[in-house]
């Protein structure tokens, strides 16, 4: 044995220890690159609602109008996002709150100029109303009472029954001496009508009119239509009569030789949807210009669709919105138009 002792060996400082911050920092990265490889599938389907958003001209009408269906439904296909936004807070998901910004942007994009406050504005010559009562209406007294709390120079109804015609007039008697009546829709106007005539839609009967209102600023063309509806058969939903409608008098209005025109009623189809369009070709919305929101006006109780309008040519809408129930199953629209 040595008498040399053998002395510990020397260590230095912090030699075989694991830094603290390493565990942390690889936590972090493992955080951090969580958050993208989480919510995969909520990014899928943030994608998946953009799609119909798109694409939705190229869904086609000729299996069950399913087109013209997701035409007028489109602006609800925007609920889906905030339910996914909510989905990928939870998740925490980097990569699901990117593509949720394609569908937001696109919908914007389609329907933010709707939601813009303050459009339109200032004087306006004459306001407008256009109102489908329903046949099956229980109280038209009420009904009247409500329309003319709105204090329009001219309201065009729809819908209206023999019965309830009678009703109508006795009502509005002393606000609107002039009076037009054609099958089921009629006109009523503080102003003079020089001219009027019932249109031909197709129908057995009478659904749509044209008359000429002597206004203080001019001489208007009011059209007032109920277009035919979409019907649910066994191959889904056909179209094929309401089209028709729609083309005969599109091309009334196309062949209107006075300058300032207003077509009101109820259309059964929003103005997104395509086959609407031989008839808005050249015409302007009222919401659409001066109107703050989607005005949806069916179903009366939870309205989703703005299928009843007022659009214009030649005239200037200044302020549009949409009343309060009237006893009836659609809501009334007004605008106030500069002429």
């Amino acid at each position: 044995m040595s008498d040399r002792q053998t002395l510990p060996s020397r260590r230095k400082p912090g030699a075989g220890r694991r830094k603290p911050s390493t565990g942390r920092a690889a936590a972090r990265r493992e955080r951090r690159g969580g958050k993208w490889r989480r919510g995969w599938v909520i990014a899928v389907l943030a994608i998946l609602t953009a799609v119909p958003l798109v694409f939705h001209r190229h869904v086609p009408n000729s299996i069950g109008n399913l087109g013209s269906l997701l035409d007028t439904f489109l602006p609800w296909v925007g609920v889906v996002i905030p339910i996914l936004a909510v989905a990928a807070i939870v998740r925490r998901s980097a990569s699901a709150g990117v593509a949720l910004l394609i569908p937001t942007v696109i919908w914007g994009l389609m329907f933010g100029n709707l939601m813009v406050p303050g459009k339109g504005g200032g004087q306006y010559d004459l306001r407008v109303l256009s109102h489908n009562v329903d046949a099956a209406n229980k109280d038209p007294k009420r009904t009247a009472s409500e329309l003319l709390g709105a204090d329009a120079d001219v309201i065009a109804l729809e819908e209206i029954t023999a019965a309830d015609l009678k009703i109508y007039k006795a009502q509005f008697a002393k606000t609107y001496p002039h009076v037009v009546a054609r099958g089921t829709v009629a006109l009523w106007s503080k102003y003079p009508v020089e001219e009027s005539e019932a249109i031909d839609v197709g129908f057995a009967w009478t659904r749509a009119l044209r008359a000429e209102v002597a206004t203080p600023e001019g001489k208007v063309a009011v059209y007032v239509a109920h277009l035919a509806s979409v019907r649910v058969g066994t191959s889904g939903f056909t179209s094929g009569q309401r089209n028709d409608t729609i083309k005969q008098l599109g091309q009334q209005i196309a062949q209107e030789k006075v300058a300032g025109v207003i077509v009101m009623g109820d259309f059964n189809g929003t103005a997104n949807d395509r086959s609407l369009a031989p008839l808005t070709a050249g015409l302007r919305s009222a919401q659409g210009a001066a109107g703050h929101g989607f005005g949806f006006t069916w179903p009366a109780k939870f309205p989703m669709a703005r299928i009843d309008h007022i659009m214009v040519r030649g005239v200037t809408p200044t302020k549009a919105w949409v009343m309060t129930s009237t006893g009836s199953d659609h809501l009334p629209v007004v605008a106030e138009i500069r002429i």
